[in-house]
C-alpha cells in the first residue's frame, strides 16, 4: 500500500467542522500530491456518492469515497478530528476520517488493497492505535500495514470483538454441529462498505460460534462461493445496497435481506435473525425466485409503506420506459413519413409495397403500436415483480392484459400490478412442505395468483377502475384556461424537482399512459411534460455559457454536454449541477419548468411522440409556440441560478495549505 498513502496525506489535527470541509481539506492534499487533477470535479463525485448513502460508521469512523475520472492513482488520505464530524453514523460524529479515491478504471490489485484497509477498520486495535498516534509518518505506516498496532492499545482486546454478540444470544451450547451461514455483501462503489460488512459479520460469527462464509461482490469483481458451501448452509444473509448477483444460487433457504450498513453496525443481530428464520422454517420469497429482484435490496420489507409503494411503482415504470421509447419513436417516425392518417393503414402483413414510402411508414407505425401494446402489461408485471420477484411476473402480466381488455388502461395496470404482488406475497407466507418448495415459484404460485388476479380484475375492481380511467380521460379532454395552466405548472415542477427521479418518472408515466389511447388532452399533457423536462439541462448549459466564472471547470465542461442532453429531453444532464449546489440549482430549474409547463398548456401544444426533444418538433402541434415555451422556461431558470450563485459572498474554491501549489506534480 506504499503508493496509496504517505505522511503528506495524513492530517492528525483536521480543522474541518463539516464533512464537506473535511473532504475538501483531505482532497487538497491529494491535489498537492498529484493524485487528483481537478479538486472541484473530484469533490462533486464525492458528494454524489455521499448522497447515495451516508458514509459514517459506528465507532467514530467516516469513510467518504468514490470513483472519479479526476483521480490519477488509487489514493487514501487520513484525517483525525478532535471535535468530531457528522458523517451520518447512528452513534454520533466521526473522529477518524478516511478519504478513499479510486480512478474510474482502477485495477483489481489496488482495489484489493483498499478492501484490505476497509476490513482493518473493523479492528479496534487498529483504530485505537490511530487515535493515539502523534506522528503522521507513523500513522501512514500503520495504515499501510508496515507497522503493527502496539499491544494494549485503547479499545483493543477480545471484549471489543465480542461486543456485538453480547446483546444478542445467538450461541447454542447444545448444538452438535455449528450453525452455518453464507453471506453476500456489496455497496454502490464496492470499495469500502462491502469489505467492512464482511469483516464485521465474520467477527460476530466467530464470537458466536457460527460458521460463516462471505462473498464480497466488490469493484474488483467477486469470487463465487463454492456451491457445496451454499448447499450446506442453514441460512443466508444479504447485506447489500446494489443488486445481489446470481441470486438463484441461494434458493430454498431462509434469507435475511438488509442494507450493507446493517452488516457493519448490527452483525450479531443479523446472525440472530438468520437463526430464528431457520428455526421457524421461513423460506425467503427472493431466495426461491432466482436472479433479479425488482426492488434492489436494502431493507425494503422494513421500510415505511409509502417508501415501499414508491419502490414498487418505480420498478414497473423503469421496465416500461424502453417500450415507450422504442414504440413511441417508431410511431413518431411513421407520422413524419406518412402523416397522421398512416395510423389507419391496412396491415402490412396483407399489403406492403417495397417502393412506397407509405408502406414503410405503415410498417414503422404498426411495429411501434405493437410495442405500445405491451405498456400496461409490462407496467403491471414489473410492479408485481418489484413486490414479490419472479413468481409474480405471470399474474402481473395477466392482470395488465386484462386491464387492456376491459378498457381500464394505465390505472388498471397499476392496480393489477399491486394486486398481483400482494396475492403472491400472501401465498408465499403459507408454510409448505420442503418437497413442494421446488415447484412453488414455477407452478403453484403463478397458477393460483393468476386465477385470483383474473377474478379480481374481471369481476370485482375492473369496471370501477375503467370508469375512473374514462373520467380522467374526459377531464383531460375538457381542460382549458386556468385549469390547464395549473396542471402544466404541477407537471413542470414534478419533472424538474428530481430530474429523472421518482417524481419525474411519475409525471412522465402519467403522460405516457395517455398515449396508449391518445386524446387531445393527453397529447397536451405529453407536450408539457417533455417541454418542462428539457429545461434543467438547457438552463445549466446557458448559465455556464453566460456566466462561466460562477462554475467550476468541470461544470463548464458538463454545460457543453448539457446542450445536447437538454435538446434530446434527457433531464439527467442537470444532475451534476444539482448535486454540487442543490439549494440554488433545484429551485431555479423548478421555476423554469413550471413556466414552460404552464405556457405549453396555455398555447395548446400537443405531442404524439413520448421522447425525442427538438428532434420531434415536426410532430408537435404549435411547434413555434412550443419552442417559445421551452426558451422562456430556460431563460427563467438561467436568470435565477445566475442570480443565486452571484449572491454568494465568494466562490468556495479555496484550497487548503497543502494544496496551494500552482503546479500539479506528475502522478505517483
Amino acid at each position: 500500500m506504499s503508493e496509496l498513502i504517505t505522511a503528506e496525506l495524513v492530517d492528525l489535527d483536521l480543522p474541518a467542522e463539516t464533512k464537506s470541509e473535511a473532504a475538501r481539506s483531505l482532497a487538497g492534499r491529494m491535489v498537492a500530491s498529484g493524485r487528483v487533477t481537478d479538486l472541484d470535479g473530484f469533490l462533486a463525485d464525492v458528494a454524489a456518492r455521499e448522497a447515495q448513502m451516508p458514509t459514517g460508521l459506528d465507532g467514530g469512523i467516516g469513510i467518504p469515497h468514490c470513483r472519479s475520472e479526476h483521480v490519477t492513482a488509487p489514493t487514501l488520505a487520513f484525517g483525525r478530528s478532535a471535535r468530531g464530524i457528522d458523517f451520518g453514523a447512528p452513534d454520533g460524529p466521526a473522529d477518524l476520517i478516511f478519504l478513499i479515491a479510486a480512478p474510474a478504471g482502477a485495477d483489481d490489485d489496488h482495489l484489493t488493497i483498499l478492501s484490505s484497509l476497509a476490513r482493518r477498520l473493523m479492528d479496534p486495535e487498529f483504530t485505537g492505535a490511530l487515535r493515539a498516534e502523534s506522528d503522521p509518518a507513523t500513522a501512514a505506516a500503520l495504515i499501510r500495514g508496515d507497522r503493527a498496532p502496539a499491544a494494549g492499545t485503547p479499545e483493543s482486546g477480545p471484549e471489543a470483538a465480542e461486543a456485538g454478540a453480547a446483546e444478542w444470544d445467538i450461541t447454542d451450547p447444545e448444538a452438535t454441529e455449528p450453525f452455518r451461514i453464507v453471506a453476500v455483501t456489496s455497496c454502490p462503489t464496492g470499495i469500502a462498505h462491502t469489505y467492512m460488512a464482511a469483516e464485521s459479520l465474520e467477527a460476530a460469527a466467530r464470537a458466536a460460534g457460527v460458521q460463516l462464509s462471505v462473498e464480497t461482490q466488490g469493484s474488483a469483481g467477486f469470487e463465487r462461493l463454492d456451491p457445496a458451501v451454499i448447499a450446506s448452509a442453514d441460512a443466508v444473509i444479504w447485506a447489500h445496497d446494489v443488486e445481489v448477483r446470481e441470486k438463484a444460487r441461494f434458493g430454498g433457504k431462509p434469507v435475511v435481506d438488509t442494507g450493507v450498513k446493517a452488516g457493519i453496525n448490527r452483525p450479531a443481530e443479523l446472525i440472530a435473525e438468520a437463526r430464528r428464520k431457520a428455526e421457524r422454517g421461513e423460506i425467503s420469497r427472493i431466495a426461491d425466485d432466482g436472479e433479479g429482484s425488482g426492488t434492489g435490496g436494502s431493507d425494503t420489507a422494513s421500510a415505511h409503506f409509502g417508501v415501499r409503494l414508491r419502490t414498487y411503482l418505480m420498478s414497473g415504470v423503469s421496465y416500461m420506459v424502453p417500450f415507450v421509447a422504442a414504440g413511441g419513436l417508431l410511431i413518431a417516425l411513421s407520422f413524419a413519413i406518412g402523416g397522421y392518417e398512416i395510423a389507419s393503414a391496412k396491415s402490412v402483413a396483407d399489403h406492403f409495397v417495397w417502393g412506397e414510402a407509405d408502406s414503410w411508414a405503415a410498417l414503422l407505425n404498426q411495429i411501434g403500436s405493437a410495442a405500445f401494446g405491451f405498456l400496461v402489461p409490462v407496467l403491471a408485471g414489473y410492479i408485481a415483480y418489484g413486490m414479490a420477484d419472479r413468481p409474480a411476473l405471470v399474474p402481473g402480466f395477466v392482470g395488465g392484459a386484462i386491464a387492456l381488455t376491459i378498457d381500464a388502461g394505465f390505472l388498471g395496470g397499476l392496480v393489477a400490478g399491486l394486486l398481483a404482488g400482494a396475492v403472491v406475497m400472501a401465498i408465499q407466507r403459507v408454510h409448505v412442505h420442503p418437497t413442494l418448495r421446488g415447484i412453488m415459484p414455477v407452478l403453484v404460485i403463478p397458477l393460483l395468483a393468476s386465477a385470483a388476479v383474473g377474478f379480481l380484475m374481471f369481476i370485482v375492481v375492473g369496471k370501477p377502475i375503467a370508469s375512473l380511467q374514462n373520467a380522467l380521460t374526459d377531464w383531460l379532454n375538457g381542460l382549458s384556461g386556468s385549469n390547464a395552466v395549473i396542471l402544466g405548472v404541477v407537471l413542470g415542477l414534478m419533472m424538474c424537482f428530481d430530474m429523472g427521479g421518482p417524481l419525474n418518472k411519475v409525471a412522465y408515466a402519467f403522460a405516457v399512459g395517455g398515449l396508449a389511447d391518445p386524446t387531445p388532452g393527453s397529447l397536451k399533457v405529453m407536450a408539457a411534460v417533455m417541454a418542462a423536462g428539457m429545461v434543467p439541462p438547457l438552463a445549466m448549459a446557458l448559465a455556464t455559457a453566460v456566466r462561466g466564472k460562477l462554475f467550476t471547470r468541470t461544470e463548464r465542461e458538463n454545460g457543453r454536454a448539457a446542450w445536447v442532453l437538454g435538446a434530446s429531453f434527457i433531464s439527467e444532464g442537470a444532475i451534476p449541477f444539482a448535486a454540487a449546489d442543490p439549494l440554488r440549482v433545484i429551485p431555479s430549474v423548478m421555476a423554469g419548468g413550471a413556466v414552460t409547463g404552464a405556457l405549453s398548456m396555455a398555447f395548446g401544444c400537443s405531442l404524439r411522440a413520448p421522447h425525442g426533444g427538438v428532434f420531434v418538433v415536426p410532430l408537435i402541434g404549435e411547434p413555434f409556440l412550443y419552442l417559445l415555451a421551452v426558451a422562456a422556461g430556460t431563460g427563467v431558470s438561467t436568470a435565477l441560478v445566475v442570480a443565486l450563485k452571484g449572491m454568494r459572498r465568494g466562490p468556495d474554491t479555496a484550497v487548503p495549505a497543502p494544496a496551494a501549489k500552482t503546479e500539479v506534480p506528475a502522478a505517483v
